[in-house]
């Protein structure tokens, strides 16, 4: 479609509109599986995609180390684009944003970052970015080349988001979770941010488009309505939902394996942007969804990095909510809980929800899958 060879025009470098999220590699012995990894990598370049996102923090750090070794190693560095970003809970001080940005550069490989975001925006981040002095040491690293576009991702209310943007006009994309079961979620406010963002003048990139398999992993009814549409699996619905949008010119998709590569470049070869009768089935779907009440985690395992008993609080999260959809009984979701530590191991520190994108209260959420 015309509006993404426009929507490219503005970076002109980046080919396509789905980026490969590294956040949920395929993992061997406790290491990323390299040879998927390389196997995924020249699967995506060979399709004519080339836009990769990590983070500092993703996979204790073997994210950025990953993509050193499989991408930047193996692939010239005008072949891909490289986002990275700055993550407050990481840096203490001022004085701490060259070395970890010099250190970023160092683990993926690189010299410069083709876009370089504010991590998890909301209103207490923004304010640490103020005191640390973050937005003038960005700017000027940009100034220096090492930066080529600064953007930001956000998970706030589109009041902080508008504010933000007013006080930050030179952001050139905010990064939003948007995706069919939150678009008019009031807690998370997917379309209100989107509309935010284009009053700004703002593109927009797509994260958590499939919530971190939520929309992959229906509960049966939802799928039966997809599935009356006849064709395409439940995660290219919720891909070209979020690309069917015509500010949004990046969705990112984490991908885990080369199965998944391959549906998404599918998806994404021949895009068809979303028909009428496709936007009513996932309005439908979204209300199913939504009478089940999961819990809406998206796996990005934030809360896992700060947890004190080092509690696999997504995993605990994702075998309850297949029991609340109805696809395990509860003694299989006893047996496919993790041995140790458990749900009932929480202290209620309350660490991991001030990391949570999603706002969960996790702690009340362990207590009651431990009872």
């Amino acid at each position: 479609p015309n509006f993404i060879k426009e929507k490219n025009m503005l970076f002109d470098k980046v080919k396509k509109n789905l980026g490969f999220g590294c956040m949920r590699l395929k993992m061997t012995d406790g290491k990323v599986d390299y040879p998927e990894f390389e196997a995924m990598i020249d699967r995506f370049l060979d399709a004519g995609f080339n836009y990769f996102d990590t983070a500092h923090g993703y996979i204790d750090g073997m994210s950025e180390t990953a993509i050193r070794d499989c991408l930047v190693a193996r692939h010239n560095r005008e072949d891909f684009v490289l986002a990275n970003k700055l993550s407050a809970w990481l840096i203490e001080k001022e004085e701490d944003i060259i070395p970890y940005f010099e250190n970023q550069l160092r683990c993926c490989g690189v010299e410069y970052f083709d876009f370089y975001l504010f991590h998890c925006m909301n209103k207490e981040i923004y304010e640490k970015h103020h005191k640390l002095n973050s937005f003038e040491i960005v700017k000027r690293l940009k100034d220096e080349g090492k930066i080529k576009h600064i953007a930001m991702s956000f998970h706030d209310t589109a009041g902080v988001l508008d504010r933000i943007l007013t006080e930050q006009p030179y952001m050139e994309a905010v990064q939003l979770q948007f995706n069919y079961l939150d678009y008019d979620d009031p807690g998370v406010q997917s379309k209100a941010c989107y509309d935010v963002a284009v009053k700004h003048g703002k593109k927009v990139i797509v994260m958590e488009p499939v919530k971190g398999g939520a929309l992959v992993n229906l509960p049966d009814k939802a799928a039966k309505v997809l599935d009356d549409l006849g064709g395409g699996s439940y995660a290219s619905y919720a891909l070209r939902f979020a690309a069917s949008f015509p500010e949004v010119f990046m969705v990112l998709s984490g991908m885990g394996d080369i199965a998944m590569m391959n549906d998404n470049v599918n998806t994404f070869s021949d895009f068809k942007p979303f028909t009428k009768e496709e936007f009513e089935a996932t309005d439908k779907a979204r209300e199913i969804i939504r009478r089940v009440r999961q819990i809406p985690c998206t796996r990005c395992r934030y809360c896992t990095e700060v947890c004190p008993k080092n509690i696999p609080i997504p995993e605990i999260f994702s075998t309850y909510n297949k029991y609340l959809g109805g696809k395990i009984t509860k003694s299989e979701a006893k047996a496919e809980m993790p041995s140790e530590p458990t749900a009932g191991d929480c202290i209620k520190c309350g660490k991991c929800e001030k990391n949570c994108p999603q706002s969960i209260g996790i702690r009340e959420q362990l207590e009651k899958i431990a009872k």
